[in-house]
């Protein structure tokens, strides 16, 4: 009865707050057993199962999402313990944003959120920020729950920037216990903020009209006064003369200043710049320091800007020395967003060495991809690395199809292994010469090594049992091991290609799923070939191994190789069967096709069939030297150990064949298909075990060491059973008595167990066996009763006729005589050997051999030409004492006999003479009393040796 698991209980969380998408660790107890069996997750009411990843049945990690709630429960529930509890909460924190305008310690350029679908941060476009404070007046927040806004404003929000943007709830939230003028200078400021909205351009035209008027009357001056000094310049110039002082020194003005000679605008300009280069004397150094202060802080502004792109390069190679092919493929998406397009050629270097790191990571990810060998998870997320890469080729169909050589090499592999582990160590296993290096049909698998399985090849030790796991069934485990742990990944990784699940949203929105599945169709029927390679090859395999006669001399060359010839035993074939049928389930389980197993099929219906007559045949040895091992000790019932030997031994092969005979659902039933055949072997395995009866019954491999000993004797076996060789008549007794135990009990048993074992031919089987079996028996009963019946009849003739006796002139009758008392005793003696083994033998024994004795009395009696009265009545007296003491055992034909030898006896018609043959009767049946009494009907039980 299985266990009932509690349902999941959450006892912790960390960290126990924090805003959406914190990554947070749970723990508790029976948190479920596996990520499959992981249903449910929510925090704070919000479903989190999409981001949770499954570590252990005590922890849990996963996101938090956006929930509504800021403080709630952790409830998980999983398939095995249903809905669960927690006895802790997690508070989630609103995170404040942080816009264009408001101070900050780092520089802002975007906000990041978490995408669920695709398991990445997500950024929104700088653009989209809008001022945070667009009052202009301090936040004073209140305490109206969040709860309360909700229910009060439906379908609203207080976010300014959202399209369902509520004044009220954004007043109430944010401004709620601000002070009315406080609120009237914010309404001043959106006044403003919408008038200047509202001008635009037009009211910076406005502002500077007077600066401009001013402008235009200083121009019209300097036009009118450069007019006016033109016109004296030319006066001066018509002179011809030019005005020095006397003493030749320059004049000063009386302000001190140099004069200038000149035009004013031309005075004007040499001022200027005299003015000019004093000014850039003076401030030359200090505006360079400003210019390259200035330079290095717009530099800096552009790296901290922007430093993700500058970082990018060596945050690839460091994340991807760490396996965070994720956060690469991230920050390659975000950088492809934002400066795919850029015109900055700085920006354009950058990029280009982003992408020959990416490119870089592209080839590895296929190389790894295509390594084995790898688990399915692994292979699916690396496909989804290259799908979201934008790789070129098809990557999944490039997994399949190094998948699909590398299986195909692992089972070439594995028999390469064996076949060279066969070759260094052939002979490595001792075997006991002294007897067969085979076990009998049931203990043929009593003593072998114990089978590694699910492990790598090991090389087998050299085991001290004389028998161990055959190297083609160690073989074929191990291929089982390699299409069971490899095969149904292979199939799922194909399905999974067919229904487009290896792509991540991303390669859904980019059309990646559409194109695998036109890819998937197009490919089925190359997907469907390799199906049947892998089957085709191990199948040729297998028969390599089990079957070589049925594989063509090319296909031994590539699939065989087996150098050890020895024939696999009933029980191994079992065994692979079962291995096989295992392989079979397997992948029938996975969905594949039937036509693509089809060849398994045939292989199992073929290792059955050959497993079928093996064993009959392996059968047949074992009942000979089940034969081998007669003890002649007798039972109560006048049978030896031999005829329960050999049904043991029948019994225990048919439960030997009861699984390879078994069909299974879409299997054939092997007797339908070969009954005649398998008939016929069984057939020949009880006419073998006859045939070991006959020789038996002519053994005489001890014959000269035999023993005297009185067979009349009750204590006839008692000290002796051990080395105990019987005579050849005993072991014809024997041996007629344990046909007689076949035909009656022995073979109704098989029949019923060759019924149970769905043989549909028992009939002719026990029929042509009882047939057989009676025909032995015949043939033992004529040798036996020919060889003690013939001395018996041999003996009456010239016992008769001993001393000269004549019928015709012989004395007065005193009794019956001694030859025919001698025939009695051997008659008797006869019986007591056949009753001290079979007691059901006699009737039949005495019956067949008085039938010879009454026949020769009747030919002696024919013989004589005539009798005398004494003669006569001699005569009769002996054949009826004759008759009388074995009548219990007269059948017709002695009947028959012995009226015919009275019928040729004259008749007594005196009456003396009547009473004289009464009287010398009844003192023959006196003295011979004891010796008769054998012959009686008993219920004494015979002699249990």
């Amino acid at each position: 009865m299985s266990r009932v698991r509690q349902p999941p209980l959450v006892t912790g969380i960390s960290p126990n707050e924090g805003t959406s998408w914190t990554k947070v660790t749970i723990r508790g107890e029976n948190l479920g057993t596996g990520p499959a069996d992981l249903v449910g997750l929510s925090i704070c009411g919000h479903n989190c199962l999409l981001t949770a990843e499954w570590m252990s049945a005590s922890k849990i990690v996963c996101r938090v999402g956006p929930a509504k709630d800021d403080k709630g429960e952790i409830i998980v529930s999983t398939k095995s313990g249903g809905h669960g509890t927690s006895t802790v909460s997690f508070k989630l924190l609103k995170a404040e944003k942080i816009g264009i305008l408001d101070q900050s310690a780092v520089w802002v350029d975007e906000m990041n959120y978490y995408d669920m679908r695709t398991d990445r941060y997500k950024g929104i476009s700088p653009l989209s920020l809008r001022p945070s404070n667009p009052l202009g007046i301090d936040f004073d927040k209140g305490k109206v729950p969040l709860k309360d806004l909700e229910a009060l404003f439906p379908g609203v929000s207080g976010e300014f920037t959202s399209e369902n943007f509520s004044a009220t709830w954004y007043l109430i939230e944010n401004h709620s216990v601000t002070s009315f003028d406080q609120l009237r200078m914010a309404a001043s400021n959106l006044k403003k903020q919408a008038t200047k909205k509202n001008e635009g351009s037009l009211a910076y035209v406005k502002g500077g009209l007077s600066t401009f008027f001013e402008a235009q009357d200083a121009l019209a001056g300097l036009t009118e006064l450069g007019s006016h000094d033109a016109a004296i310049h030319q006066r001066v110039e018509s002179d011809g003369t030019e005005r020095v002082e006397s003493d030749g020194t320059e004049r000063v003005e009386s302000d001190g200043t140099e004069r200038v000679e000149g035009s004013m605008t031309q005075r004007l300009e040499n001022v200027l710049n005299r003015a000019s280069d004093t000014a850039d004397t003076l401030f030359q150094e200090v505006l360079g320091r400003k210019d390259k202060a200035d330079s290095t802080r717009n530099a800096l502004n552009v790296l901290q800007r922007f430093k993700f792109l500058f970082n990018l390069p060596l945050n690839i190679e460091r994340n991807i020395q760490k396996g965070d092919y994720d956060v690469v493929i991230n920050d390659y998406e975000k950088a492809k967003s934002l400066f795919n397009n850029t015109e900055v050629s700085v920006f354009k270097k950058v990029y280009a060495e982003v992408e020959t790191r990416i490119g870089a990571l592209k080839i590895l990810l296929l190389d790894k991809l295509l390594e084995t060998p790898s688990t399915l998870h692994d292979q699916k997320r690396y496909i989804r690395y290259q799908s979201d890469l934008r790789a070129s080729g098809d990557p999944a169909w490039q997994c399949i199809s190094a998948q699909h050589k590398w299986i195909l090499g692992l089972m070439q592999n594995c028999k390469e292994e064996f076949i060279n582990y066969q070759r260094v160590g052939l002979g490595a296993i001792a075997l006991d010469l002294e007897g067969d290096p085979r076990p009998s049909a049931f203990n043929r698998i009593r003593d072998t090594a114990p089978l590694n399985k699910g492990g790598i090849l090991h090389t087998p030790r050299h085991s001290t049992w004389h028998y161990e796991t055959p190297q083609q069934v160690q073989f074929v485990e191990k291929l089982s091991d390699v299409v069971i742990g490899q095969l149904p990944n292979f199939w799922k990784l194909w399905i999974s290609y067919v229904n487009g699940s290896l792509f991540s949203e991303t390669g859904e929105k980019s059309g990646q799923v559409e194109k695998s599945k036109k890819n998937a169709r197009q490919r089925q029927n190359d997907f469907k070939k390799m199906i049947e390679e892998v089957t085709h090859r191990l199948v040729k395999l297998v028969r390599g191994a089990l079957l070589p006669s049925t594989l063509t001399e090319l296909e031994l060359r590539l699939y065989g190789g087996w150098e050890n010839k020895t024939e696999l035993t009933g029980p191994w074939l079992t065994q692979v069967i079962h291995i096989v049928r295992i392989i079979f389930e397997a992948l029938v389980a996975l969905e594949i096709p039937n036509d693509l197993l089809q060849v398994i099929q045939d292989l199992l219906l073929e290792l059955r069939h050959h497993c079928l007559l093996v064993t009959l045949h392996h059968t047949a040895e074992d009942v000979k030297r089940v034969a081998e091992k007669e003890d002649w000790v007798v039972d109560n019932e006048g049978i030896t150990s031999l005829p329960a030997q050999f049904e043991q031994c029948m019994v225990q092969m048919l439960q030997s064949l009861k699984e390879p005979m078994e069909t299974k659902p879409g299997e054939v039933n092997i007797l339908q298909l070969d009954q005649d055949q398998a008939s016929e072997l069984c057939m020949d395995i009880i006419k073998v075990f006859i045939n070991c009866l006959e020789q038996l019954s002519t053994k005489t491999d001890r014959d000269t060491s035999r023993m005297s000993v009185d067979l009349a004797s009750p204590n006839l076996f008692s000290g002796i059973q051990e080395n105990f060789c019987p005579t050849l008549e005993q072991r014809l007794l024997i041996i007629l008595s344990n046909c007689q135990y076949l035909e009656k009990h022995t073979f109704l048993n098989l029949a019923e167990h060759f019924e149970r074992h769905g043989f549909t031919e028992t009939e002719k089987i026990t029929r042509v066996t009882v047939h057989a079996v009676k025909e032995l028996d015949e043939s033992l009963f004529d040798a036996y009763t020919e060889r003690k019946s013939d001395p018996i009849v041999g003996s009456l003739e010239p016992g008769i006729y001993a001393g000269h006796f004549d019928w015709r002139d012989c004395g007065t009758p005193t009794g019956v005589r001694n030859y025919l008392k001698e025939a009695l005793v051997n008659i008797i003696t006869v019986h007591a050997e056949v009753f001290t083994v079979s007691k059901d033998l006699v009737p039949r024994v005495l019956s067949r051999i008085i039938e010879a004795v009454a026949e020769e009395m009747s030919r002696l009696m024919q013989c004589v030409s005539s009798f005398s009265k004494n003669g006569a009545i001699q005569a009769r007296l002996e054949i009826d004492s004759l008759r009388d003491a074995v009548a219990s055992y007269l059948s017709s034909e002695s009947h028959a006999s012995f009226k015919q030898a009275l019928e040729v006896l004259p008749q007594l018609h005196n009456g003396a003479d009547k009473k004289l043959l009464e009287e010398l009767l009844n003192k023959f049946k006196s003295s011979m009393q004891l010796q008769l009494t054998c012959f009686q009907p008993s219920n004494v039980q015979p002699v249990k040796r």
